[in-house]
């Protein structure tokens, strides 16, 4: 049975693009020694699917979050169906929760009308997509996995990322769109394949690469874990909030900032207001953690609910049809000058 090094898959999978010099430097271990580790792990699909993490707000786009129920019946049908949803061009993110909602489904779209035309062609195209919620994605706070460590030299990653919220949209030109399209299809890739791919000489590239993360249009480079192969429990906490209070809402991020087993929340309208991602080893410390919540905010909580998740099946943070509208602008001024 395979021997978790925890710290190594904390590191690796906060920053997916963090060297083995500097995972070596970092944990004081031989760089032979982590390689043979990090192969291990990718051999039993722990650490799985590197993203890189895109603010799309830059880009003029809205997240719209759909919650779906009896999906399907047995795992043929599942397998057929998130492997015909995972190719869809539409499609940022793809993971199943166990309980009231079965598949949850992500779309980036510059407004709900396009959304809403696109989706229901999904919809009507694909068997068990009929029962669903439409949550609406304002801003979402990404905070590293610190719960996996107990070294507190190791943890290395603090600050919590935020993607959306109201944003001023860039306009990228083409070289830009090389690098982001590249960088889409492997988070991992070298500056010289970066740009080798795009078209660029390697300075152009890495000038282009280190402009988007200043701007913190790029805002950091993850893995995906298999939870379930860690013996991670992970739960998504919904919560109805009412007499809502600038003070009251800044405790309540201060908490999530400051709670290790918290790894993610998101901000949104609908059904609920905020959606709380929570990690642990231990299954009675989520149960302790949502007590905890609300006790200390019961004046600003009407409601909660409570789902496990599950596993993610793709996780992206742009939609391939973006680059694929640019690419037929591109046939279509070429033809024209034919």
């Amino acid at each position: 049975m395979l021997k978790f090094d925890y710290e190594l898959i904390y590191l690796q999978s906060e920053n997916a693009r963090m060297s083995l010099k500097d995972i070596s430097r970092q944990l004081k271990k031989t760089s032979q020694r982590l390689k043979y580790s990090l192969s291990a792990l990718d051999k039993e699909s722990i650490i799985i699917n590197p993203y890189c993490i895109f603010d799309y707000s830059y880009f003029g786009l809205i997240l719209f979050r759909v919650y779906f129920k009896g999906v399907y019946i047995n795992e043929q049908e599942k397998d057929r169906m998130i492997n015909e949803l995972t190719d869809n061009l539409y499609i940022t993110s793809i993971y199943e929760l166990t309980g009231e909602f079965d598949l949850v489904i992500e779309f980036a779209f510059p407004n709900p009308s396009k959304f809403s035309k696109v989706f229901k062609k999904i919809v009507t195209a694909t068997n068990g997509l009929n029962d669903y919620k439409i949550i609406l994605n304002l801003v979402t706070y990404i905070y590293p996995r610190n719960y996996m460590i107990k070294n507190n030299d190791v943890q290395v990653f603090s600050m919590e990322k935020i993607v959306g919220g109201d944003r001023e949209r860039q306009l990228f030109n083409s070289n830009e769109k090389k690098i982001i399209k590249n960088l889409i299809l492997n988070p991992r890739i070298r500056i010289n394949e970066l740009a080798k791919r795009s078209e660029l000489n390697i300075k152009t590239a890495k000038s282009i690469f280190r402009n988007l993360i200043k701007k913190n249009i790029i805002k950091g480079f993850k893995y995906n874990l298999d939870t379930n192969k860690l013996g991670i429990h992970k739960s998504r906490l919904f919560l109805k909030l009412h007499n809502l209070s600038i003070e009251r809402e800044n405790e309540l991020m201060n908490y999530m900032l400051n709670t290790r087993e918290i790894v993610q929340a998101n901000k949104t309208v609908g059904d609920w207001d905020i959606e709380i991602d929570i990690e642990s080893f231990d299954k009675s410390k989520i149960r302790y953690l949502i007590t905890e919540i609300r006790e200390k905010f019961i004046d600003m909580i009407e409601r909660v609910n409570l789902i496990e998740f599950y596993k993610y099946y793709k996780r992206t943070y742009l939609p391939h049809y973006i680059f694929r509208e640019d690419d037929l602008k591109d046939k279509i001024i070429i033809d024209l000058k034919k």
